[in-house]
């Protein structure tokens, strides 16, 4: 290892003062506000620059962020070489650490009224110019105006932007911005009136920001792999659009590489998305008409490559992280979310701002997550969806989330041939599940909101190998084939948009309330309770999340259940696979929502299991 690190000159010369941390030969280098990036990098010598420690570290090495804010963007040169010889970037343990995409903004000059100007030359942005790049892509729908990729902030809200520079002035038109560029330097203009401080704002003498850099944390090259992120504040990335058929660039974003982990982060103020795993850099990218031949073209390039395996891609780890404030999404991935885990995550308020729109938006919105699993996350208030998993979700499962107060739905399973295994969730927004795939199956959830199924018959997508992406083949969606066992359903419309699936549907053990009603020809002895109270209230203090719903213990005696494993479940139509660990080892879900045992010999419906009756309990953090 001290042999490779010759090649970056003088500085290898210092390597021998570095802490020695984890395994042989492996360095800490520091980084401080204090410090100089021709030093040593040592605690008492830290380096100025995150990017200045990037540079030298090699696996096995740890850099370590001390206290305050680093406006700069962090493109990691290389990476680990196995989960053991990791290179990690980590927050010093018990300070703060901000990383932003964002610089504050002084200069600005008052026009008429509240309104404000501040000109900056070209080379203030070098080659990237936020607001200069429009904000544009495959299925983004720009409304009634022209969007930049760049945002202003305030006391670190994010100012609307502006049609047209007209619309800034008069007495209803604060908070909003409007830019200009051309070949002699950008113009911003903005009105800061209506912001919660309130009165008249100098923005010279207040907290103004605009943004500066694509991303905060992001390779440059792919195969950039075995990185771990720890405990930063990430925030203000003027970053594009993320579809699925351009290469996705978050806030902080893997790239197209294989086991990363991204943990205790708080991610917020993504113009797009917060957090992006894949997908990667492709010539054809923006030279195709968006649209499902795109995007199945698109599919067909990544299999053919030879590349997209879990050898060299996915198996990311992302967790116990907060993202926020996001215009598109929380988390985007286009095959490179495959093998991966996103887990304790708490995702809120993306989406919210709907200047735009587009068909990409959600808490998560994945393409190909195969044997992804996505589990004990808490999702909510966006303007759009909580969970959307999209094309080829095979082998994926979705366990143990609480999704509420979505625009649109909590979970939208679409194009997928299964086995996808949906158990143990609180899902209240008010429509709780659109169901446009088949080879699904939900277990044990409590569905608080409408339950449609939606045929989805033109669509060709393609199916692989059990727990891999070796091609098998391509077929379209045929409706049914879906699995609902022990679920409680509390919309009034129930099941009742499985009636007419043409494929088989297995239904058991299922509990209606009040008005909801079962799929009158699948499950001729459910259990119905009609005075069942369905008013329910959630109570998220900040800290904690409760659930005030009544939860009656004599629902365990009203029908007996079964246990469901992968051998009651079967395996899929078109897959021929078996709902099953992404190992390959059987599932049984006997335990619930808390990880409590279930009685085996009768589980009680719904996600938590009961010995007796409830009218409120905490669901965030989950506690047994």
């Amino acid at each position: 290892m001290q042999k490779n690190k010759k090649q970056f000159g003088v500085k290898s010369l210092l390597v021998g003062l570095l802490t020695v941390v984890g395994p042989a030969g492996a360095m800490e280098y520091h980084v401080a506000l204090n410090g100089n990036d021709s030093g040593p990098g040592t605690e008492s010598k830290p380096m100025r620059t995150i990017q200045a420690a990037a540079n030298l570290a090699m696996p096995g090495d740890i850099i370590t962020v001390h206290e305050g804010t680093y406006r700069e963007r962090i493109d990691p040169p290389r990476g680990g070489t196995s989960d053991e010889q990791r290179i990690v970037y980590q927050a010093a343990q018990g300070e703060n650490v901000t990383i932003t995409g964002a610089e504050e903004a002084k200069g600005w000059v008052r026009q008429s009224g509240d309104v404000w100007l501040l000109y900056l030359p070209n080379d203030y942005f070098g080659a990237y110019n936020p607001f200069f790049i429009p904000l544009e892509g495959d299925w983004f729908f720009p409304l009634k105006q022209d969007h930049k990729v760049g945002a202003v902030y305030f006391n670190d809200n994010e100012l609307n932007e502006a049609a047209a520079l007209e619309d800034l002035y008069g007495t209803c038109h604060g908070k909003k911005w409007y830019s200009k560029s051309d070949n002699q330097g950008t113009w911003i203009w903005a009105n800061f009136t209506g912001m919660p401080s309130g009165g008249n704002i100098d923005p010279n003498t207040s907290n103004v920001e605009i943004s500066k850099r694509r991303a905060v944390f992001y390779p440059s090259k792919p195969n950039i792999n075995y990185i771990t992120v720890r405990g930063f504040k990430l925030t203000k990335a003027a970053n594009p659009w993320s579809p699925p058929t351009t290469e996705q660039i978050g806030l902080i974003g893997t790239g197209w590489s294989k086991g990363w982990i991204i943990e205790d982060n708080e991610i917020t103020r993504a113009r797009c998305t917060g957090l992006t795993l894949g997908k990667n850099f492709d010539r054809f990218d923006g030279l195709m008409d968006y649209g499902y031949n795109a995007h199945y073209q698109l599919v067909e390039r990544t299999i053919a490559r030879g590349d997209w395996n879990k050898d060299n891609v996915g198996g990311h780890l992302v967790r116990n992280n907060r993202i926020a404030y996001c215009g598109q999404s929380g988390i985007v991935g286009s095959h490179g979310a495959a093998f991966s885990t996103i887990t304790g995550n708490v995702i809120h308020d993306i989406f919210m701002n709907k200047s735009f729109e587009g068909f990409e938006q959600a808490g998560i919105k994945f393409h190909a997550p195969v044997d992804t699993l996505i589990s004990n996350n808490l999702i909510y208030n966006s303007g759009c969806k909580g969970i959307w998993l999209d094309w080829m979700s095979q082998g994926a499962r979705v366990t143990g989330n609480i999704l509420y107060n979505h625009k649109q739905m909590d979970l939208f399973v679409e194009v997928n041939h299964g086995p996808l295994l949906v158990d143990n969730n609180i899902m209240l927004s008010d429509e709780s599940l659109r169901d446009a795939s088949q080879g699904s199956a939900f277990v044990h959830n409590l569905f608080g909101g409408k339950v449609i199924q939606r045929p989805e018959h033109e669509r060709l997508t393609q199916f692989f190998k059990p727990h891999s992406t070796e091609l098998v083949g391509r077929s379209k969606i045929f409706d049914g084939d879906d699995r609902f066992y022990n679920n409680i359903v509390m919309e009034d419309s129930g099941l009742r948009s499985y009636n007419n699936c043409k494929n088989k549907i297995q239904m058991g053990g299922n509990l209606f309330l009040y008005k909801a009603v079962p799929a009158n020809k699948l499950e001729k002895n459910a259990q119905i309770d009609h005075e069942a109270d369905t008013r329910y209230r959630i109570r998220n203090n900040g800290g904690k999340v409760f659930l005030e719903l009544d939860l009656n213990a004599d629902w365990a005696k009203g029908q007996k259940r079964d246990l469901v494993t992968t051998k009651m479940l079967g395996k899929t139509e078109i897959t021929h696979q078996a709902f099953e660990h992404a190992d390959g080892t059987p599932v049984s879900i006997d335990t619930d929502f808390f990880g409590a045992q279930r009685n085996v010999e009768n589980p009680f419906p719904g996600p938590v299991e009961l010995s007796g009756s409830v009218e409120r309990i905490q669901i965030w953090p989950a506690q047994k």
